[in-house]
């Protein structure tokens, strides 16, 4: 009977049903800094309260930092970390390469999620992450301004050229739109879901450079032409020039905005309170394309502690703290259902418009070469901003240096 009820513990314990002692004193945690920070930490405050004999140990790290403790644990199968978050973009490489554990064989994930969401959370039908923050790239317009000069919401990327123009034209000191110019992922950012609406892409489904195509030299040609609409310095702009040029009321549209960004949008210093929509990106061609930046929770492979890791992250992804964390640090959830909630919807008015967008939101692109993608783009895009390169050169150029990165 002992032996029996050793091996039926044992089925419970790989089932994720059962926490083995060795995992009910100890759980790592390696997250992101910044604006991600609090709601990990309430996450293990609350978790703690709850399991005072668990010694949790939780890390904020920068996004390349923590990539790189995340990565190099893996590689050398350092068992130092139990619950890993993951920018979507990175978990193709550490899921192909067997880095995370399979949740369903740990008890599993339940809830409704986002599809977008969870579909960034699977590899070859398994699922090794959860849904962790909804972030999704939106866009915001001066619904007053659009209004006075006889515009609705653009439902295209020349609707907004339009509009930009004639009220960049018509209302002094104000500058039709704005974007993120800087060089790497800021300016790739603003610029994906533009290329995406002409019906292009970076990378093919089957792994190829596909950025020396008409529809990309013609998306690239509109992106550009956004200059003439923004504030001077443009190619120098980040997160923190937009959303002042938009609360200060400098800049009539924000090409890009985020959860993160909004939230400032209604508060006491802002000169535009309640006059801002923020809904989903336009579209030109093609339908919205809407840029997808999910954060993901797994569980390292080598992992010494994956039944408590599987718990913890249960525990986070549960309806009640994905609430709790929207509501108290701003982080968009991931549970279909939220989006709607009475009272996070009175906290955040576009989170309607944000699952709009996250039910038509595309992925960049699933590859483990994405980040060096990401800085070859990032570089042309910029040279093609500030003049130094034609459009079509700066595809070409770039179509060539991404197809040997994609190789390597």
């Amino acid at each position: 009977m002992r032996t029996m009820g050793k091996a039926l513990g044992a089925v419970l314990m790989l089932a994720g049903l059962v926490l083995p002692a060795a995992a009910q004193d100890r759980l790592v945690i390696a997250g992101r800094d910044a604006g991600f920070a609090p709601a990990l930490a309430k996450m293990v405050e609350l978790y703690q309260a709850k399991n005072p004999n668990v010694k949790i140990e939780r890390l904020e790290l920068g996004g390349s930092p923590l990539y790189e403790r995340l990565a190099v644990g893996a590689r050398e199968k350092t068992a130092a970390t139990d619950v890993a978050m993951l920018d979507d973009i990175w978990a193709p490489e550490f899921m192909a390469r067997g880095w995370l554990t399979d949740l369903d064989t740990v008890g599993g994930l339940p809830g409704e999620f986002v599809k977008s969401a969870i579909d960034v959370s699977k590899h070859n039908g398994k699922l090794y992450a959860a849904p962790f923050v909804g972030n999704i790239a939106m866009f915001a317009y001066r619904k007053d301004l659009l209004a006075k000069h006889g515009f609705e919401r653009p439902k295209t990327w020349s609707d907004v050229v339009k509009a930009a123009q004639a009220i960049q034209d018509k209302e002094q000191g104000v500058s039709g739109l704005v974007f993120r110019g800087i060089k790497g992922n800021p300016i790739v950012t603003s610029f994906l879901p533009v290329l995406w609406a002409h019906g292009a892409e970076v990378v093919s489904a089957d792994g190829k450079a596909v950025l020396d195509s008409p529809a990309a030299e013609k998306a690239l040609a509109q992106f550009l032409s956004f200059k003439a609409l923004a504030p001077k310095g443009v190619e120098t702009y980040n997160a923190t020039e937009l959303r002042d040029a938009i609360q200060q009321g400098r800049a009539a549209i924000a090409v890009e905005m985020w959860s993160s960004w909004a939230g400032t949008l209604d508060g006491n210093a802002s000169k535009v309170a309640g006059q801002v929509e923020v809904v989903a990106t336009p579209g030109e061609v093609k339908g919205p394309a809407p840029m997808l930046g999910a954060w993901l929770l797994g569980i390292p492979a080598d992992s010494p502690n994956k039944a408590r890791a599987a718990d913890f992250i249960r525990f986070v992804t549960s309806p009640e703290n994905q609430k709790l964390i929207a509501l108290e640090t701003g982080n968009p959830p991931t549970l279909t259902a939220l989006f709607n909630d009475k009272d996070l919807v009175a906290k955040y008015r576009w989170y309607p418009a944000q699952l709009e967008a996250l039910n038509v939101a595309q992925a960049r692109p699933r590859i483990s070469q994405w980040a060096r993608v990401e800085t070859i783009l990032g570089d042309y895009l910029q040279l093609a901003l500030i003049g130094q390169l034609q459009p079509k050169q700066a595809l070409t150029e770039a179509n060539a240096q991404i197809a040997r990165a994609l190789t390597r």
